[in-house]
């Protein structure tokens, strides 16, 4: 009899809704655009998903937010976490999902990976974004996720984000062969 191993996979993701920049323009959205991302991932390979939400609210204007994401940025900020994940041993593959802020993943993101313990894993980047592509956010994983192996990332426009659901599950089935 055959056994079959199924790696589990865990989606971490920060997300923003409200104000965000779309297609040249701001716009109010209900659900932040990487949200719905890590959705279709989820849905696509199975897997546990987890928000990354920070105590502090970033502002809800848009412009204010952006302000505060490069002040961030420029610290090297790590801001507090609402909640934090403290081990994944129990996974095989991690997505980091987020939008594209000042050309990398929102600093909160790196809060939470800098706890982790990623020896043995395989990291996967996803970057919602408004031009950018996937910036410098996987360079940066690889110098924060130490002991992983990297799959290929995935950029995705963040006002197409609604109507990306089968590019992200063939990318997400792909990214575990």
């Amino acid at each position: 009899m055959e056994e079959f191993i199924t790696a589990k996979n865990l989606i971490i993701y920060y997300s923003r809704k409200g104000e965000n920049y779309w297609n040249g323009s701001i716009k109010n959205i209900a659900k932040g655009n990487t949200e719905i991302v890590a959705e279709f991932i989820q849905k696509a390979v199975g897997g546990d998903l987890f928000e990354v939400d920070t105590v502090k609210p970033y502002s809800t204007d848009y412009t204010t937010c952006t302000q505060e994401a490069q002040r961030e940025l420029r610290a090297g900020a790590r801001p507090e976490l609402q909640k934090h994940l403290d081990n994944i041993e129990d996974y095989d593959n991690i997505f980091v999902c987020g939008p594209c802020w000042w050309g990398t993943f929102p600093m909160a993101v790196f809060t939470q990976l800098e706890r982790l313990d990623f020896t043995g894993k395989k990291v996967m980047a996803v970057m919602t974004h408004e031009g950018s592509g996937l910036g410098s956010c996987e360079r940066d994983l690889k110098k924060i996720c130490k002991g992983a192996s990297f799959g290929k990332g995935l950029a995705v426009h963040g006002a197409d984000a609604s109507r990306s659901e089968s590019t992200v599950a063939a990318w997400a089935i792909k990214a575990l062969q």
